[in-house]
């Protein structure tokens, strides 16, 4: 069935991208023809009717009569629609609530229909177009994926409604379709233990010699499922060779029994892989599939950090960012490997850009996508099928380029994400280029890192945590913290001149022991975000996000006065 079906897929995902890319000549014509559909759509719904959709004709129109607004503002309807409203956002029942991760912020509910289904399939479709096209350029082909996201909803709301992270619900949702494209069984990621999800998932991925495809969320879960395969290589391969799942997972009875009906021994293919780990002394990803098409994650914002890592595993497979998307909404499509750049997706929302300058504006002038400009950044705002108009997700974004008249967007950084020890606003993209290059100058790959500030000193310094790679030793870390300091001024030229006048005092670094970044997630976790959607946030104006984390050494720089080094 599989053989018959990912053809198909493939075809039918590149005549979804020709028809995008026709679009994208006239960025302007189906933008303004997709907001006149959906307020057409949407003029009965209560909020339509409030703001009288059907009046508007114009996108000035539209400008005018809607104000931005902030999450806070939908939420009582959001509410409603969880209680069992109809009618109130979207005029079509609500079958799904994508909940957003809550790492970056309170947790927000959006409603999901079949029609807003239907628009992010269509992006998906041309998203896989671009990938098809783009390992064909490289003399391969896509085919079968290993994913290891789970698909537990995390509950119903009062009126029954499912609601979860957005990949739950796009994995519920869409299963006839992912049970064909899985190089593992759907069942292999029920289980609610993550260790026993990706020891199942990478069994019977293993299985499969000719897999080409690795998804994670984010990139540092592309690192965790390589880290699972190494450490439980000897495992995996004793379950390859004898056909028996072994009993020390956390797997219930009726699970189990379906889970090994469709597994079966492969001691050929155990043999081989017997023999790459006694050869190499490791199991990877890279060596495991030596055929692999791409790796499929998030890239932008802090990706490039992680990215350092990725040789070491992937070897020099290409990275493919998908789509841009969040739980609210899909603001781009990669169409390339290897490429930041995402062409804004005008099939799935209307889309505006607000210009610094208009930041802190309580209503800013916004752009249209054919009037940004290549190298500026952007706060961008959405119109789309989930009944949100003009919504401010917080996203800064940076037009890179243009595809025909379509505005290349890369994802930089929240706009709340800011640190500042006074007024110089470090984003976790100053602090992720930082730090990408100091991995690079001092051949060191970190395990983690999250910049705070201190907690006694007015004005406070910038605290570098950092935890080291097992079997890694920092030699010269005074030079590592003077780098840092130097290459941040470059990055941030607030931070440089507020450095130059000591309005902002040196920086301190602090070499955490090692699992200190494992105890910080099972802390995120134990907060209720989902292991999908987890993201470690780079920066923290919280002083003691960190408390409790066992600090091996702080390091200071020698103009710092008070410094016991």
């Amino acid at each position: 069935m599989a053989n018959l079906v990912l053809p198909l897929l493939t075809n039918v995902a590149k005549i979804a991208k020709a028809n995008f890319i026709r679009k994208t000549r006239q960025v302007d014509v189906f933008q303004e023809r997709f907001l006149r559909s959906l307020l057409q759509a949407y003029q009965g719904t209560e909020l339509g009717q409030k703001y009288r959709l059907r009046d508007i004709k114009t996108i000035e129109q539209f400008q005018n009569r809607i104000p931005i607004l902030p999450y806070s503002s939908y939420e009582p309807y959001v509410e409603r629609i969880a209680a069992g409203e109809s009618n109130v956002l979207t005029p079509d029942p609500v079958v799904y609530i994508n909940l957003t991760s809550g790492s970056t912020g309170k947790q927000k509910l959006i409603p999901v229909t079949n029609k807003s289904r239907q628009v992010l399939s269509r992006a998906n479709q041309v998203c896989i177009g671009f990938a098809a096209d783009a390992a064909q350029r490289r003399g391969s082909s896509l085919g079968k994926m290993l994913l290891t996201s789970s698909v537990q909803l995390m509950g119903r709301s009062s009126a029954g409604i499912p609601y979860g992270p957005v990949s739950v619900g796009d994995l519920r949702l869409n299963q006839l379709l992912y049970k064909q494209v899985f190089a593992h069984p759907y069942q292999a990621l029920l289980p609610a233990d993550s260790h026993t999800r990706h020891y199942m998932c990478l069994l019977f991925a293993l299985s499969n010699p000719n897999m080409r495809i690795i998804g994670a969320n984010f990139p540092v879960l592309g690192l965790q499922l390589a880290q699972y395969l190494e450490s439980y290589a000897e495992e995996l391969i004793h379950d390859l060779k004898t056909g028996e799942i072994t009993s020390n997972l956390q797997l219930e009875p009726e699970l189990r029994t379906q889970l090994q009906r469709q597994f079966s021994a492969q001691p050929n293919r155990a043999r081989k892989l017997e023999e790459i780990l006694h050869s190499e002394g490791k199991l990877t990803p890279h060596l495991a599939w030596q055929n692999l098409s791409c790796i499929t994650t998030a890239r932008g914002g802090t990706s490039n950090f992680y990215f350092e890592r990725f040789p070491r595993y992937f070897g020099d497979t290409p990275i493919f960012g998908g789509v841009y998307a969040s739980a609210e909404a899909t603001f781009g499509i990669y169409q390339d490997f290897n490429h930041d750049g995402a062409v804004l997706s005008i099939d799935t929302g209307f889309f505006e850009f607000i210009p610094p300058d208009q930041w802190d504006v309580d209503q800013p002038k916004t752009l249209l996508p054919q009037e940004v400009e290549v190298g500026q950044y952007y706060r961008i705002l959405v119109t789309n099928y989930n009944g949100f108009y003009r919504y401010d997700i917080g996203d800064v974004v940076e037009v890179v380029g243009f595809y025909h008249q379509t505005p290349l967007l890369s994802f930089r950084h929240r706009v709340g994400g800011l640190l500042s020890s006074t007024t110089e606003k470090t984003n976790e993209f100053h602090a992720t280029q930082v730090m990408q290059q100091l991995q690079q100058d001092f051949e060191l790959p970190l395990e983690n890192f999250c910049i705070t500030l201190s907690e006694q000193e007015v004005p406070a310094h910038y605290l570098l945590n950092i935890e080291l790679v097992p079997g890694y030793t920092l030699n010269n870390p005074q030079e590592f913290l003077a780098q840092f300091d130097q290459k941040l001024k470059q990055a941030n030229i607030s931070y440089e001149d507020k450095r130059q006048t000591r309005r902002v005092p040196s920086p301190r670094l602090r070499i955490l022991a090692p699992g200190s970044f494992a105890q910080l997630r099972q802390r995120l976790l134990q907060k209720g975000i989902p292991a999908s959607q987890l993201k470690f946030p780079h920066i923290s104006e919280n002083r003691q996000f960190l408390a409790g984390l066992t600090v091996q050494q702080e390091i200071r720089l020698p103009m710092d006065e008070d410094a016991l080094v």
